[in-house]
């Protein structure tokens, strides 16, 4: 087999789980500092270790050397370039993913009617704890998600002294349009959806494969962090506004630290690997095969002339059980 570009393996890094979630830079120099990653402005000097950072978010104004970038692809660290105050993901390096396996799984599951129903039927359950939703059909668990958030948004505003009239939002614009709460659920759901987005990544799902929104490149990470919001980013919209902190900062350090006190990342984590394998004992070992598709169920090992040979290196595919019909999630 041929060898993997990158220097480390999975047992080399830091767990997903166990990270900072995100930092935020802008308008700095970002360079490599031995195994940390150093950020430079005219105010300060900042040294970060890279193994322990989920995702990098580098905004505008901001320059990375060649080391750095190679630094945190090696630590296994997420590199996203974002627009103004993070709205907007332009481009995204490597995570610590070194498989394929859970990807597959997740094509699997979303295209295939029974299996993605049962997935959205996951993801609206974990929204509605204690209750039972066995029989509701997805357009009835869309509408009660739908007053569920009405009901949040009408009670924060009544507990924090926060006019509310309605969520106001601008599609790429997201500071364009609202008031001061608005605007901040916009920066904070923003900062969600980068550290929901660094979470995918790094376990080596899609992004872009929903089961709740589709059509869209980041469609899981709407699916994933819309979990979240009730939970996070309204009620500290509302807090923040009523404190009168209504800079865009002032959402993603408020959010960062609520991240952290609460342990939102691991949980991030565990959530994924329940909805998209539900059986703990299904093993989707995040490991680099290395190989090419042989035929039907097999695989063969790569990095080798197969015209100098005769003999085939059978490499074991994931148990259907666990995995599907392999013929079916060839895509």
């Amino acid at each position: 087999m041929a060898e993997p570009w990158w220097r480390t393996g999975p047992q080399d890094t830091h767990r997903l789980e166990d990270r900072i979630s995100s930092l935020y830079a802008e308008r700095c120099h970002i360079d490599r500092d031995d195994n940390a990653i150093v950020l430079v402005n005219k105010v300060r000097t900042v040294h970060v270790p890279a193994a322990w950072l989920a995702v990098l978010l580098v905004g505008p104004g901001s320059r990375i050397t060649h080391p750095a970038v190679t630094l945190l692809a090696d630590s296994g660290t997420a590199v996203c370039w974002v627009g103004e105050q993070g709205v907007r993901l332009y481009a995204t390096g490597t995570s610590t993913a070194r498989g394929s396996q859970l990807q597959l799984r997740q094509a699997w599951l979303v295209t295939r009617p029974k299996e993605r129903v049962a997935v959205a039927r996951r993801m609206y359950d974990m929204r509605f704890p204690g209750e039972d939703t066995t029989r509701l059909t997805l357009q009835q668990l869309r509408g009660r998600e739908g007053t569920r958030i009405r009901r949040l948004y009408a009670q924060h505003s009544q507990r924090t002294g926060v006019p509310w009239n309605k969520r106001e939002y601008k599609p790429g614009d997201a500071f364009a349009a609202g008031d001061d709460v608005n605007r901040l659920l916009s920066a904070a759901n923003s900062a969600l959806y980068g550290i929901c987005h660094a979470a995918i990544t790094g376990l080596g799902a899609s992004p872009a494969l929903g089961f709740v929104h589709t059509g869209n490149a980041l469609s899981f990470v709407l699916d994933i962090a819309d979990l979240y919001k009730a939970e996070f980013t309204i009620p500290l919209a509302f807090d923040l506004t009523a404190n009168g902190l209504t800079a865009e900062r002032d959402a993603r350090t408020a959010l960062r630290d609520a991240v952290v006190q609460n342990k939102l990342l691991p949980r991030i984590v565990a959530d994924i690997k329940r909805l998209l394998v539900p059986d703990e004992s299904s093993d989707l070992a995040d490991e680099d095969l290395g190989a090419l598709w042989g035929d039907g169920d097999t695989l063969v090992s790569s990095g080798r002339n197969w015209s100098a040979t005769d003999h085939i290196d059978v490499i074991p595919q994931v148990p259907a059980s666990d995995h599907g019909d392999t013929k079916d999630t060839a895509l």
